[in-house]
């Protein structure tokens, strides 16, 4: 309805605009995250840490870390998770592509940035099994109570988690 109270010029430049992004944004071939060149603009920053690869789902999940302003590294974009209900295989994911790559940059640590659930918990432990012959540290987000949450209200995975990776006072207190 917008785009019918705009002038007729106003849609044809709409449409021009949004067609050239179409053809002129493509994936980068390293990380798979979006890039108007062969290689993003992450993977081509000497300033980030090469030997870090964080592992996500899709591209929204690189723009909500990089808007932290708290990581330093690279990322490499799986473009989904195993979901054999939905029919997700490994195949179908840029898994193979990450163990090539943890192999040939000689990367020191992979962390594991996955949604905290079954299809998550699948995806890191298939990958890191396929790691497993590497010297490879391979680590995942913290997860658990979010802050300002109540207990009370969260769910049982995650206090049961919440408590068992309990962190020290002296390290939580520092971090702040």
């Amino acid at each position: 309805m917008h785009l019918l109270k705009q002038d007729e010029s106003f849609a044809r430049n709409f449409s021009e605009v949004v067609a050239k992004m179409r053809s002129e944004v493509r994936f980068c071939q390293r990380c798979y995250n979006v890039a108007d060149a062969d290689i993003c603009s992450i993977c081509s920053n000497s300033m980030r840490k090469q030997e870090t690869i964080c592992a996500v789902e899709s591209i929204r999940d690189v723009i909500a870390i990089e808007s932290t302003q708290q990581y330093s590294g690279t990322y490499h974009v799986l473009g989904g998770v195993i979901s054999p209900l939905d029919g997700i295989g490994p195949d179908q994911l840029n898994i193979e592509a990450l163990v090539s790559r943890v192999q040939k940059e000689k990367t020191e640590e992979l962390i594991f940035a996955l949604n905290p659930n079954i299809q998550g918990d699948t995806t890191i432990y298939y990958i890191q099994k396929k790691l497993q012959p590497l010297n490879v540290r391979v680590t995942t987000i913290a997860r658990g109570i979010a802050f300002g949450g109540e207990l009370e209200y969260a769910d049982e995975l995650t206090l049961a988690r919440s408590i068992s990776n309990r962190l020290p006072v002296e390290s939580y207190v520092s971090n702040r």
